[in-house]
């Protein structure tokens, strides 16, 4: 299963879809997450301006009688549904009709309690000052609430200090608290200016009638519940400290020493801290200080707690009922996701079967004609469905398949010739030394000369044979050194000369053209004395009486190759031999006659020889006119043969007698050496 192709398609087919759900999935995932959560921050802020207003309605009010008209007014700002309860869930306010609109959601969106601020709520609006220490809304003053007549006594004196300050360069303004305490605030970041000024009156700072009725009582609830724990009692100043000097805060308090810096406008939304309404850090760590602290914040709520508007149950939700989105992955949510992923997975899988069976049915044809090939059977084509891949591979496996059936046809083709090559020579040899055993034949000179010819010729076949195999298995040896083309081809036309001149051929060698240079050339001398020599044999054997061969070498066009043509006004070879002149063992002579010598091999040796020079070698043929035969050489600057095609030109020599041909037969044409 692991080597199976299918198998592997369908695994990695499964594997790619598994990583691309799981991917789309994540992505989808924080997408959406990422969404919901703008949408949750954009949801939690205007919540938090709603849930301020309305804290601030509760501080300033002991009951929420009459908060519909702020209810209906915020509702509409936000465009979102707004209903108060009571903690029994009760109804208080409600922006949408109750009777006509869905039911309030199981959980509220918070609790307003101006003495039990909601801190995530409040940090929301209130920036880098955050929520109040001790959790109860700064806008809770109760009875700190100055009447108007210590309102305007305070105001008078805190304008007189700023018109004070401007005279001496100091810009500073008058902001109210939710007391009704009027402190100043000098504009800009420099505080500092105000210690060599002396415009300050302790009037300012010190606590009106109300404010010291107000402390006094919060002290005293203070002390009964420090008393309470065997503590003892402590005195509260005006900004809710208690010992030492309370820490600088910003805050109204200490008008008449130096105001943190803070924007010349007043607050509207949510108004600042005052120190008649939120405790400072008390002086001193440690657990007394603990709890004097945690006893002044109970003394507070107890003491406004009739002052404030009891606490409420607050509900925000869209307009159709629904509450703040969120992105719920319950079981049926999660179930649908794993449906989706199954049935991606199932239609990739699916995918992926019908194109592996489609995929693997034409290799497995191909692997049954393989098989079929292997065990010595006729091979049936592999048919070909499409111009793919697959059936570009078929197309291949079908022509290996035909030339393999060529060559083993040429092979069977082979060992039958060689057999009849062999054996016209030892039937000579044997049947002379019969007749000689049997007194029948005479061994004399000519007798003796017959034997060493028959001999000769069996040598030739078998000299022939070896070097072909050397050839085929790239063990021919070459001894190459500088060679001038035009004294080995004289040597070559040398040694044919006395069997041409028998023939009644004139053999000659031409000088090369005059534009076409010959370059130097590095190459074995004997082999392509071998080489050339097959082919003037050939030549001549083929030429009747009264006909010429020529050989002529020049350069190609170039200059990278020297070319050698081999030309003869024979017979010809016809068009349908012209390929398997090359051939191993084919003849033109169908009848396989000997008359006419050569063993079929002398064309084959050639192109190998050549071969082994990185050369190549051609041939063109005119049926009755004659043969051209082209060898081309790499010369020494370094070109090499492309091709092997016939250089224009190559046939120059034949120009009078028109012809361009092959060699007519592979065998008769190459089957001895000089």
């Amino acid at each position: 299963m692991r080597k199976s192709l299918f198998a592997r398609l369908l695994a990695v087919s499964a594997l790619v879809a598994a990583c691309s759900v799981a991917a789309t999935a994540w992505l989808a995932v924080q997408t959406t997450s990422g969404a919901i959560r703008q949408e949750q921050g954009q949801n939690l802020t205007a919540d938090a301006r709603i849930y301020q207003s309305l804290l601030g309605y509760a501080a300033a009010h002991p009951t929420w009688e009459g908060v519909g008209g702020t209810v209906r007014e915020l509702a509409k700002k936000s465009g979102r549904r707004i209903a108060l309860t009571t903690e029994r869930r009760d109804p208080l306010a409600d922006s949408a009709d109750p009777e006509s609109s869905a039911a309030l959601p199981a959980q509220a969106s918070a609790i307003v309690d101006p003495l039990s601020v909601d801190t995530a709520l409040a940090a929301e609006t209130a920036g880098a000052s955050g929520a109040p220490a001790d959790r109860v809304d700064p806008r809770a003053v109760g009875p700190f609430r100055l009447p108007a007549s210590e309102r305007a006594e305070l105001q008078q004196i805190a304008e007189r200090n700023v018109a004070c300050l401007s005279e001496s360069g100091i810009a500073s303004d008058v902001v109210r608290s939710a007391s009704g305490r009027p402190r100043i605030q000098v504009v800009g970041n420099d505080p500092d200016r105000l210690q060599g000024a002396r415009c300050m009156t302790d009037a300012l700072d010190s606590p009106t009638a109300t404010e010291k009725k107000a402390l006094k009582s919060l002290n005293q609830l203070a002390d009964a519940c420090l008393k309470r724990q065997g503590r003892p009692g402590v005195q509260l100043k005006l900004d809710l400290s208690w010992g030492q000097a309370p820490e600088p805060r910003p805050a109204e308090a200490r008008a008449s020493m130096a105001p943190s810096p803070m924007p010349t406008a007043p607050p509207t939304t949510a108004p600042s801290v005052s120190p008649d309404s939120r405790p400072s850090p008390a002086v001193g760590n440690g657990e007394d200080g603990r709890a004097i602290a945690s006893c002044v914040g109970t003394a507070r709520r107890e003491q406004l707690g009739s002052y404030v508007a009891s606490p409420a149950l607050l509900f925000i939700s869209d307009t159709g009922g629904t509450t703040v989105p969120g992105f719920d992955l319950s079981p049926a949510n999660t179930a649908r996701i794993a449906g989706t992923a199954a049935l991606v997975l199932a239609l990739t899988v699916g995918a992926s079967v019908l194109v592996g069976a489609r995929l693997v049915r034409p290799l497995r044809a191909l692997t049954g004609a393989a098989q079929r090939m292997r065990d010595g059977e006729d091979s049936v084509p592999v048919l070909v469905a499409a111009d793919n891949e697959i059936g570009r591979l078929a197309a291949t496996f079908n022509d290996m398949s035909a030339h393999r059936a060529r060559l083993e046809a040429q092979r069977k083709a082979m060992v039958s010739d060689v057999a009849h090559e062999l054996r016209t020579p030892l039937s000579n040899i044997r049947g002379w030394l019969e007749a000689a055993q049997d007194g029948v034949a005479e061994p004399d000179p000519a007798f003796i000369a017959s034997l060493h010819e028959e001999a000769v010729q069996l040598q030739h076949i078998i000299d022939d044979l070896q070097d072909l195999a050397q050839a085929d298995a790239g063990a021919l040896r070459l001894h190459p050194e500088p060679v001038r083309i035009e004294d080995l081809l004289n040597q070559v036309a040398a040694a044919h000369q006395a069997r041409a001149e028998t023939a009644g051929v004139a053999l000659t060698v031409l000088p090369a053209p005059p534009g076409r240079p010959l370059p130097g050339l590095t190459a074995d001398p004997v082999r392509l004395r071998q080489a050339i020599g097959n082919l003037v044999s050939n030549a001549v054997r083929h030429t009747p009486s009264g006909g010429k061969v020529t050989l002529r070498p020049y350069g190609s066009e170039s200059g990278e190759a020297v070319l050698v043509d081999v030309t003869d006004t024979g017979s010809g070879i016809p068009p349908e031999d012209l390929g398997h002149v090359f051939d191993r063992f084919w003849r033109g002579e169908k009848s396989r006659s000997r008359r006419t010598g050569g063993s079929g091999l002398g064309l084959a040796i050639v192109r190998k020889l050549t071969e082994a020079h990185d050369g190549s070698v051609t041939a063109v043929s005119v049926p009755g006119q004659g043969s051209a035969f082209t060898l081309r050489l790499p010369a020494d600057r370094g070109g090499s043969s492309g091709n092997g095609s016939t250089e224009a030109g190559s046939t120059d020599g034949l120009s009078a007698d028109g012809l361009s041909t092959d060699d007519r037969d592979g065998g008769g044409r190459g089957s001895e050496q000089p």
